[in-house]
């Protein structure tokens, strides 16, 4: 074999082999060594092009803690692997101008259904953190869901954002705490509440570990511990004790669900179910909605993508509540799939952070600018008008 074709073979095979580690994942992937860096919003392409962008700005403790699964990272990449097994089926000969990817949640309407997902500490990311977020998703009327671990309170996140936000709670080992904080969140007008409890015992972060700078002494001048760990970085913790209190509670129960609902006078909702028969006891413990996520590989270690794990919950649901899913989504073919086996609406946490880390609140806005262009383009490739049209016949699942 000539000498040019063995070295390009060899490349190739280098590269495949690079894609594979999570430890060049964490450092941008393999586009951080072969591809051109945009130096503005309006040059990205795709959403990954703010990936590498940003790593060159966010400091890489930061980074490290944002890029990371847990134990191998098998299931940070099985959300990306899960949707190369969903094949789209395009009808054609529609009228593609009459294209609609407006979607109505709990009596709200956003552009369309792609949501920013809750991500602790926004500031680790960019100065303007939440506020930023909030200032891009009401430029592109989009869903913005504010996570309990914000860097930024609720009520200047819904300042910024132009109406109450969505929050996510979890719930902290004392219920004085978990209290204190839903009334706070309820007396800003927040109109839903989603419990997580895909993450309260704890996680494995060891390419986080691996990843973060040697040397941590340089970063107590900003951190009690390390990044997130403490209640003292998270606003929504101000004028609360937490002396003995942890932010997570290990003892979580169905029992404290009920106790809670009964706290909660808006929309509850449940994130962090990936099975059947957890769906079914969240429907009989009356939550109004179900969130299909394994905390974007940063939970358990299960191995199993959010994509495969949503039609058994949408199985279960039978269409009494709205079914949102999260993990791995980057393309508004991604988010297609994810409607057609049943999902109402389709959250991003990555993606969003890379625009902002890379460009602030400029970035976050082509972000998801670029996801829903993709998505009203798939639609219109597809045969869909509305978002009611993108139906599992619209798709070909092979696990």
């Amino acid at each position: 074999m000539p000498e040019n074709q063995m070295d390009s073979k060899t490349r190739r095979a280098f590269l495949r082999f690079m894609a594979g580690s999570p430890y060049v994942a964490a450092l941008g992937g393999v586009g951080a060594f072969a591809a051109d860096v945009i130096t503005s919003p309006g040059d990205a392409l795709d959403v990954m092009d703010f990936e590498e962008a940003a790593r060159r700005k966010v400091m890489p403790g930061h980074w490290a803690y944002m890029v990371s699964g847990v134990d191998d990272d098998v299931t940070l990449h099985a959300n990306r692997e899960g949707l190369k097994h969903v094949q789209l089926r395009p009808r054609r000969l529609i009228d593609a101008t009459k294209v609609d990817t407006r979607a109505t949640l709990w009596g709200e309407t956003f552009d369309s259904p792609v949501f920013l997902c809750p991500t602790g500490g926004e500031k680790f990311f960019h100065p303007d953190g939440e506020l930023a977020v909030a200032r891009a998703a009401k430029a592109r009327s989009t869903l913005q869901v504010l996570s309990n671990s914000t860097s930024v309170g609720v009520e200047d996140v819904s300042k910024a954002y132009g109406r109450p936000v969505w929050y996510q709670l979890y719930a902290a080992s004392s219920w004085a705490v978990t209290e204190k904080i839903v009334r706070r969140v309820q007396a800003a007008g927040c109109p839903s509440i989603t419990l997580t409890v895909d993450n309260v015992t704890g996680r494995n972060s060891q390419t986080y570990k691996r990843l973060r700078p040697k040397d941590m002494k340089p970063c107590a001048a900003c951190h009690d511990g390390d990044p997130g760990t403490s209640p003292k970085e998270r606003r929504m913790y101000d004028g609360i004790d937490m002396t003995g209190v942890g932010m997570h509670n290990p003892a979580l129960d169905w029992v404290f669900v009920d106790r809670l609902r009964k706290l909660i006078t808006g929309k509850f909702m449940i994130k962090g179910i990936d099975t059947r028969e957890d769906a079914r006891l969240a429907m009989e413990h009356g939550f109004d909605g179900i969130w299909v996520s394994n905390h974007g590989g940063r939970g358990t270690e299960t191995g199993r993508s959010t994509i495969e794990a949503l039609p058994e919950v949408v199985e279960e649901v039978r269409g009494r509540v709205p079914v949102f899913v999260d993990g791995g989504f980057r393309r508004g073919t991604d988010v297609f799939k994810a409607l057609a086996l049943g999902a109402t609406a389709v959250g991003i946490g990555r993606p969003f952070l890379w625009g902002l880390g890379a460009f602030g609140e400029v970035g976050v806005n082509r972000v998801i600018e670029i996801l829903q262009g993709e998505l009203k383009l798939v639609m219109r490739n597809c045969g869909t008008q509305t978002l009611a049209q993108v139906t599992r016949e619209r798709v070909s699942a092979r696990w």
